[in-house]
Protein backbone atom coordinates (compact mmCIF):
# COMPACT_ATOMS: atom_id res chain seq x y z
CA UNK A 1 0.00 0.00 0.00
CA UNK A 2 1.15 3.41 -0.95
CA UNK A 3 1.13 6.45 1.63
CA UNK A 4 -1.52 8.74 -0.53
CA UNK A 5 -0.85 12.62 -0.72
CA UNK A 6 -1.31 14.85 2.00
CA UNK A 7 -2.39 17.82 1.04
CA UNK A 8 -3.60 20.37 3.23
CA UNK A 9 -5.93 23.22 2.40
CA UNK A 10 -6.43 26.59 3.75
CA UNK A 11 -7.58 29.87 4.00
CA UNK A 12 -5.17 32.19 5.74
CA UNK A 13 -4.36 36.09 5.87
CA UNK A 14 -1.44 37.97 5.19
CA UNK A 15 -0.64 37.83 8.60
CA UNK A 16 -1.53 34.33 8.71
CA UNK A 17 -4.58 34.42 10.61
CA UNK A 18 -7.29 31.43 9.97
CA UNK A 19 -9.81 32.10 12.64
CA UNK A 20 -11.16 34.07 15.30
CA UNK A 21 -13.67 32.75 18.15
CA UNK A 22 -14.50 29.48 15.91
CA UNK A 23 -14.74 31.42 12.95
CA UNK A 24 -13.05 32.81 9.52
CA UNK A 25 -12.72 36.36 9.87
CA UNK A 26 -13.61 37.40 6.40
CA UNK A 27 -15.92 36.22 3.91
CA UNK A 28 -14.72 35.25 0.14
CA UNK A 29 -17.31 33.20 -1.27
CA UNK A 30 -14.72 31.87 -4.33
CA UNK A 31 -12.48 30.01 -1.57
CA UNK A 32 -15.62 28.15 -0.27
CA UNK A 33 -16.66 27.21 -3.99
CA UNK A 34 -12.66 26.09 -4.55
CA UNK A 35 -12.52 24.14 -1.15
CA UNK A 36 -15.40 22.29 -2.43
CA UNK A 37 -13.85 21.86 -6.03
CA UNK A 38 -10.67 20.23 -4.65
CA UNK A 39 -11.93 18.53 -1.32
CA UNK A 40 -14.67 16.86 -2.99
CA UNK A 41 -14.47 13.10 -3.35
CA UNK A 42 -11.43 12.80 -1.38
CA UNK A 43 -10.52 12.25 2.20
CA UNK A 44 -11.07 15.25 4.71
CA UNK A 45 -9.41 15.26 8.06
CA UNK A 46 -10.30 17.77 10.44
CA UNK A 47 -9.22 18.40 14.05
CA UNK A 48 -12.76 17.78 16.33
CA UNK A 49 -13.40 21.82 16.99
CA UNK A 50 -13.06 22.69 13.20
CA UNK A 51 -15.35 19.84 12.59
CA UNK A 52 -17.73 21.25 15.74
CA UNK A 53 -17.64 24.88 13.72
CA UNK A 54 -18.79 23.26 10.68
CA UNK A 55 -21.94 21.59 12.49
CA UNK A 56 -22.21 18.80 9.82
CA UNK A 57 -20.26 16.39 7.86
CA UNK A 58 -19.46 17.99 4.31
CA UNK A 59 -21.24 15.61 2.05
CA UNK A 60 -19.43 13.93 -0.90
CA UNK A 61 -16.42 13.05 1.00
CA UNK A 62 -15.18 10.88 3.68
CA UNK A 63 -15.07 13.27 6.82
CA UNK A 64 -12.28 12.09 9.74
CA UNK A 65 -12.29 13.62 12.93
CA UNK A 66 -8.86 13.87 14.90
CA UNK A 67 -9.72 13.77 18.87
CA UNK A 68 -8.02 12.88 21.88
CA UNK A 69 -11.19 11.90 23.36
CA UNK A 70 -12.05 8.41 22.85
CA UNK A 71 -15.91 8.70 23.98
CA UNK A 72 -16.75 11.31 21.35
CA UNK A 73 -18.54 10.27 18.46
CA UNK A 74 -20.84 12.85 15.76
CA UNK A 75 -23.32 10.95 13.09
CA UNK A 76 -21.78 10.57 9.44
CA UNK A 77 -18.00 10.51 10.45
CA UNK A 78 -15.06 8.48 11.47
CA UNK A 79 -12.99 9.38 14.55
CA UNK A 80 -9.50 8.71 15.30
CA UNK A 81 -7.17 9.43 17.90
CA UNK A 82 -4.22 10.80 15.91
CA UNK A 83 -3.14 11.70 12.56
CA UNK A 84 -1.21 9.11 11.71
CA UNK A 85 -3.81 7.04 12.01
CA UNK A 86 -6.30 8.81 10.39
CA UNK A 87 -3.68 8.55 7.17
CA UNK A 88 -3.30 5.08 8.05
CA UNK A 89 -6.83 4.67 7.42
CA UNK A 90 -6.88 6.72 4.18
CA UNK A 91 -4.17 4.83 2.47
CA UNK A 92 -6.31 3.67 -0.15
CA UNK A 93 -6.89 6.72 -1.57
CA UNK A 94 -4.90 9.35 -3.78
CA UNK A 95 -4.81 12.72 -2.19
CA UNK A 96 -6.31 12.96 1.53
CA UNK A 97 -7.00 17.16 2.75
CA UNK A 98 -6.01 18.33 5.89
CA UNK A 99 -8.82 20.82 6.24
CA UNK A 100 -7.85 22.53 9.76
CA UNK A 101 -7.94 23.84 12.53
CA UNK A 102 -5.13 25.56 13.79
CA UNK A 103 -3.31 22.60 15.99
CA UNK A 104 -3.64 19.83 13.03
CA UNK A 105 -1.78 21.88 10.49
CA UNK A 106 0.72 21.84 12.88
CA UNK A 107 1.21 18.89 13.77
CA UNK A 108 0.53 18.09 9.81
CA UNK A 109 2.96 20.33 7.65
CA UNK A 110 6.05 18.22 8.43
CA UNK A 111 4.25 15.21 7.24
CA UNK A 112 2.35 17.41 4.15
CA UNK A 113 3.09 17.06 0.52
CA UNK A 114 1.27 20.18 -1.09
CA UNK A 115 -0.05 23.36 0.59
CA UNK A 116 -3.60 24.67 -1.42
CA UNK A 117 -3.16 28.33 0.19
CA UNK A 118 -5.97 30.88 -0.66
CA UNK A 119 -3.98 34.11 0.67
CA UNK A 120 -6.77 36.72 1.89
CA UNK A 121 -5.47 40.04 1.28
CA UNK A 122 -6.13 41.56 4.88
CA UNK A 123 -4.93 41.70 8.46
CA UNK A 124 -7.60 40.51 10.62
CA UNK A 125 -7.75 39.88 14.44
CA UNK A 126 -7.18 36.64 15.16
CA UNK A 127 -6.57 33.88 17.88
CA UNK A 128 -5.55 30.97 15.56
CA UNK A 129 -3.00 31.03 12.97
CA UNK A 130 -1.03 29.06 10.05
CA UNK A 131 2.32 28.28 10.28
CA UNK A 132 4.80 30.22 8.17
CA UNK A 133 5.67 28.61 4.93
CA UNK A 134 9.90 28.89 4.27
CA UNK A 135 10.58 29.13 0.77
CA UNK A 136 13.16 26.88 1.56
CA UNK A 137 10.94 23.98 1.91
CA UNK A 138 8.08 25.27 -0.13
CA UNK A 139 7.92 26.22 -3.71
CA UNK A 140 4.85 27.91 -5.26
CA UNK A 141 3.92 26.32 -8.24
CA UNK A 142 0.64 28.27 -9.31
CA UNK A 143 -0.81 31.48 -8.45
CA UNK A 144 -3.74 33.14 -9.43
CA UNK A 145 -6.38 36.00 -8.18
CA UNK A 146 -9.53 35.10 -7.19
CA UNK A 147 -12.69 37.17 -8.53
CA UNK A 148 -14.62 39.06 -5.45
CA UNK A 149 -18.15 39.66 -5.13
CA UNK A 150 -19.99 42.58 -3.73
CA UNK A 151 -20.64 40.07 -0.64
CA UNK A 152 -16.98 39.30 0.15
CA UNK A 153 -15.16 41.20 2.87
CA UNK A 154 -11.62 40.85 1.68
CA UNK A 155 -9.45 40.05 -1.90
CA UNK A 156 -7.61 37.20 -1.99
CA UNK A 157 -5.42 34.53 -4.31
CA UNK A 158 -5.07 30.95 -4.80
CA UNK A 159 -1.78 29.75 -4.37
CA UNK A 160 -0.32 26.01 -4.78
CA UNK A 161 2.50 25.30 -2.99
CA UNK A 162 4.58 22.06 -3.06
CA UNK A 163 7.04 20.86 -0.28
CA UNK A 164 10.72 21.07 -2.66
Amino acid sequence: MSKPRISIIVGAAENNVIGHKGDMPWKVSADLKNFKKITLGKPIIMGRKTFESIGRPLPGRRNIVITRNPDWKAEGVDVFPSLEAAIEATSDSEEVMIIGGGELYKIAMPMADRVYLTRIHANPQGDTWFPELPETIWKTTETSPIPGSEKDTASASFMVLERQ
